[in-house]
């Protein structure tokens, strides 16, 4: 793989993923100027104290001007108003990808409003913690992550190439898809996921018989982890909802379905289909191992990760 250089790259939105790839960026070398806008004066300050590019400012048409790559890391629910807000001072030849997890609803917002003389290139890191903000990101985010990238029909060979060398000049891992079929995948393995958690966390605090301090007092593991997804940030969640609608709602159908078949085999003590759907399970979370996406630790991980992040 060879490394790419810009000469400037703009970070559209400085929260988790943007602080994130400004610290890689920078530790790497893979460009000569980074320019960072974010809509809050607070959070841009925050951004300069922290050195995480060479300029700040809260205008994102600002910020792209001359810009060679333009990463738009802002919920998907604005990525069209960003995409407006730009269009008329990117450079002819310039980059623009965005980090969003659903890309069927970007494509939607972002393509119209962009000009033909840029490569849009829409990608999506799957990479993250339940943490948000500049000071939540750190360089190693993206090593061994995936990031799935959604070219359109006649995205430009060789800007590709250059979009995923940059990606894996990151430390992430490459993978190419459609955009419904992205949509679909990330409805199962991310945003349900992510949703029950939210419905977990939120019976548990509307129980009337438990108390919110015994909630939290005898938390076990199981809970614990539900609540480490359900504290992720409310408007990405939100618009994630509202702007992959349809893959999600077909998964909560799904999982309705199961959910009824797990109810009746508890109701009339079969253990057998009990056993079953363990084992299955169970085998799921092996695999995730032996892929190198967790590690076999009571933990999962998590203590080393936070070790990495503070070092």
């Amino acid at each position: 793989m060879s490394k790419p250089h810009f000469k400037k790259i703009a970070l559209i939105g400085i929260g988790l993923i943007g602080s994130s790839l400004a610290r890689v960026i920078q530790r790497e070398k893979l460009a000569d100027h980074i320019a960072i806008a974010t809509r809050s004066a607070d959070t841009l300050k925050r951004a300069e104290e922290l050195s995480l590019g060479d300029s700040y400012t809260t205008n994102s048409a600002e910020a792209v001007i001359d810009a060679d790559l333009v990463i738009v890391s802002v919920p998907v629910g604005s990525s069209g108003i960003v995409a407006r807000q730009i269009a008329s001072s990117l450079k002819a030849g310039a980059i623009v990808t965005d980090v969003g997890s659903t890309k069927g609803s970007v494509i939607a917002q972002m393509q119209p409003e962009l000009p033909e003389h840029v490569h849009f290139i829409p990608g999506h890191p799957i990479a993250g913690t339940e943490y948000s903000g500049p000071d939540a990101g750190f360089a190693e985010l993206f090593v061994k992550r995936w990031c799935i990238l959604t070219p359109l029909p006649d995205t430009d060979p060789a800007a590709l190439q250059t979009l995923s060398d940059f990606w894996e000049a990151c430390g992430a891992k490459l993978d190419i898809m459609e955009a419904q079929h992205h949509d679909l995948v990330l409805a199962i393995v991310s945003h349900l996921p992510h949703i029950i958690a939210y419905n977990i966390v939120g019976t548990a605090s509307d129980l009337e018989k438990v108390t919110e301090s015994e909630v939290i007092k005898y938390s076990a593991s199981g809970f614990r982890d539900f609540t480490r997804l359900a504290a992720s940030d409310p408007t990405m969640w939100r618009d994630v909802c509202l702007h992959n609608k349809d893959a999600i709602l077909e998964m909560l159908g799904r999982f309705s379905e199961d959910l009824s078949s797990l109810q009746r085999a508890i109701r009339w003590g079969d253990g057998d289909a009990l056993f079953d759907l363990f084992s299955r399970t169970r085998n799921i979370r092996r695999g995730i191992i032996d892929a190198g996406q967790e590690v076999d630790a009571p933990d999962f991980g998590r203590q080393a990760a936070s070790a990495s992040k503070s070092g």
